[in-house]
């Protein structure tokens, strides 16, 4: 790729952790129809500390279960709105924190939402994807092991 950084090869779906939250590898989604990436939540509470807002919240990183709570923090980045895929527009919050893929590791801004009713637990969207990664839609779990997981 004559002057264009290095990407990442993924598929349509991956294993990806949020190191700075705590989780172990999550089944992640990757979603080029969705410029905004989003993280299923439950229990998400917001505190004054310190002249900034912090969230809490507890993340069920397994698919459809509610194994292995995580109980996270971080401090809100800001309210957005987002379409999700009902159509109509929401009022999320938005954090930032490190996401890592395979080898690769960086900041992302995610959305804490409510997406049990989802597949996916976490879904990766177009702003989290850019730069850094190619997409390849017949493929799966190409930067790690079909089961990361201990």
């Amino acid at each position: 790729m004559s002057g264009r950084q290095e990407r990442t090869l993924v598929g349509w779906r991956e294993w990806a952790t949020l190191p700075d939250l705590g989780t172990p590898p999550m089944k992640a989604k990757i979603d080029t129809g969705a410029r905004t990436s989003a993280l299923h939540v439950s229990d998400l509470r917001a505190r004054e500390e310190g002249g900034r807002t912090i969230l809490s919240f507890v993340i069920l990183p397994v698919q459809r279960s509610d194994e292995g709570p995580i109980h996270a923090q971080a401090p809100l980045l800001e309210y957005r709105e987002v379409r999700p895929s009902s159509g109509r527009a929401v009022r999320r919050p938005v954090i930032s924190t490190t996401l890592a893929m395979g080898e690769w590791r960086g900041t992302i801004e995610l959305t804490l939402a409510d997406r049990d009713q989802m597949g996916f637990r976490m879904l990766l969207g177009r702003t989290a994807l850019r730069s850094h990664f190619l997409v390849d839609p017949a493929a799966s779990f190409l930067t790690t092991p079909r089961n990361p997981a201990p």
